[in-house]
């Protein structure tokens, strides 16, 4: 590694630690001709690119940021952090790589997205379900509010309740 202050190319590893959930490592360095300390990340190069199918049939690339958004606007102005959007958005990631190799449905995308909101916030999940499931009557999203109301989970403390009791 050249050393960014002297661009000589010794230098040794003082300390090695995972980073952004073990995805990434970062590696202090030292250099041993100016004594100067600098900080390096090695990832894991991805070669393959993933491709999104969307219901019309049309191939997008992968998007992260698309999944964050989509959450961010169902979540706007409900007790959820961002950082628990990004979490979740880790975990449907996660999930979906090791499922697929290179191409995945958009359906499967907004599924495992939906169901993961479900448990975090009712109010959030109907709004990412209404505009992802596209309903086609009000009857049809009450339905779905109606099966999860019929649903006997552990409510965050945070979360409110859909409707009153």
């Amino acid at each position: 590694m050249r050393c960014p202050f002297c661009h000589d190319d010794n230098d040794k590893v003082i300390d090695s630690r995972g980073a952004d959930g073990g995805r990434v490592i970062r590696r202090r360095r030292q250099c041993l001709s100016c004594n100067k300390r600098f900080t390096t990340y090695e990832n894991i190069e991805t070669t393959t690119r993933m491709t999104v199918v969307k219901k019309e049939g049309t191939r997008v690339p992968y998007n992260r940021e698309k999944m964050l958004e989509g959450l961010q606007k169902a979540c706007y102005k409900r007790p959820v952090s961002f950082e628990r959007l990004e979490l979740l958005v880790n975990e449907v990631e996660e999930e979906l790589f090791r499922k697929y190799d290179r191409e995945m449905q958009s359906i499967d995308i907004g599924k495992a997205l939906a169901e993961r909101l479900k448990h975090i916030d009712q109010v959030a999940y109907v709004r990412f379900a209404s505009v992802y499931y596209q309903f086609g009557s009000v009857n049809d999203l009450l339905d779905e509010m109606r099966d999860l109301l019929d649903v006997d989970q552990e409510q965050p403390p945070e979360q409110g309740r859909l409707f009153g009791e």
